[in-house]
């Protein structure tokens, strides 16, 4: 695929994605419709075939193998970084692009200049709406979605805003990571992700800067996109769900100040109790939702530690 003219590059974090590779640059390749675009692979150590597997059957396709796990963060900024085009897709090598989504992303992109974030509307692999977009958050907002009582009381998409809206592209506060068109200067401008964030809430944290910085984020409900959703991380188990209490407190924490994130803590290891206790009770203690093994208190505590 040649590089000296693409509009736009394609970044794509890959950990042991090998089964989900060649869809989603299939869904690349068939939906790019006259845009050139250069596809950047960045490959955090992977085990399992995956660089081998791009080599042998998409070759035009750049491969970054960064020797260790970065995370999301780290792997996006040094695609990013290795890019000069003047637009960005970042996208999750489980999320498969429907046709004209590319060209709808773009269209956003061009006609806000100030637009320096647009995102797609996800969609689950049955078709029906997955959270795209949201509000900054508020310890009551993280409060409702630790507890469950957000989805218990408005319902699975939770804590998106309204996701009913007739199709027209809006100006919000931050869209979810599993595809982004970003405009590259203001990206750099800001320094990209914070690596702090291993994963889950690095694109809110990246979106809450480049608006304080004065850009705009944007939503394309038009480009829609199919999201497997959390592929990658299911390797990492129980550990999962630390991760993501931990970039929930350092995000309070940057932008919130420290009481904010101390309090946040508090409330995440209190409902955890609660729902350990439960657990025990109904299943036994070492198994929660579908089989899975609910985070213990001992490993939350150690990764919610110096946040």
């Amino acid at each position: 695929m040649p590089t000296d003219a693409a509009e736009v590059s394609v970044v794509i974090p890959n950990w042991n994605g090998r089964d989900l590779l060649p869809d989603c640059i299939a869904s690349l390749q068939q939906t790019r419709g006259d845009l050139n675009l250069e596809i950047v692979v960045v490959d955090d150590a992977s085990t399992d075939g995956s660089v081998e597997l791009l080599r042998e059957r998409f070759p035009d396709v750049r491969v970054i193998s960064t020797g260790s796990n970065k995370g999301f963060a780290g792997a996006c900024n040094r695609g990013v970084a290795s890019v000069e085009t003047p637009y960005v897709l970042l996208l999750n090598s489980d999320a498969r692009l429907q046709p004209g989504a590319l060209k709808q992303l773009m269209a956003v992109a061009r006609a806000q200049p100030d637009a320096a974030v647009v995102g797609a509307q996800l969609r689950n692999a049955d078709g029906t709406f997955q959270n795209s977009y949201a509000r900054f958050p508020t310890l009551w907002s993280d409060w409702m979605i630790i507890t469950g009582i957000g989805r218990l009381l408005y319902g699975p998409t939770y804590p998106s805003c309204d996701t009913t809206n007739d199709g027209t592209p809006l100006k919000i506060d931050w869209v979810g990571g599993a595809c982004m068109l970003i405009r590259r200067d203001a990206f750099a401008a800001i320094g990209g992700f914070d690596e702090g964030y291993f994963m889950y809430a690095e694109e809110m944290d990246l979106c809450y800067r480049l608006r304080k910085a004065g850009a705009q984020v944007w939503y394309q409900p038009a480009a829609i996109v199919i999201h497997l959703g959390g592929e990658s991380a299911v390797n990492l188990g129980a550990r999962r769900e630390a991760i993501l209490y931990r970039s929930q407190v350092r995000f309070h924490r940057l932008h919130y100040g420290r009481g904010a994130a101390d309090l946040l803590r508090a409330m995440i290891l209190t409902a955890t109790a609660v729902k350990i206790a439960v657990h025990g009770v109904l299943r036994g203690a070492s198994l929660g939702r579908r089989g899975r093994r609910v985070v213990s208190l001992r490993e939350l505590r150690s990764e919610l530690r110096g946040v």
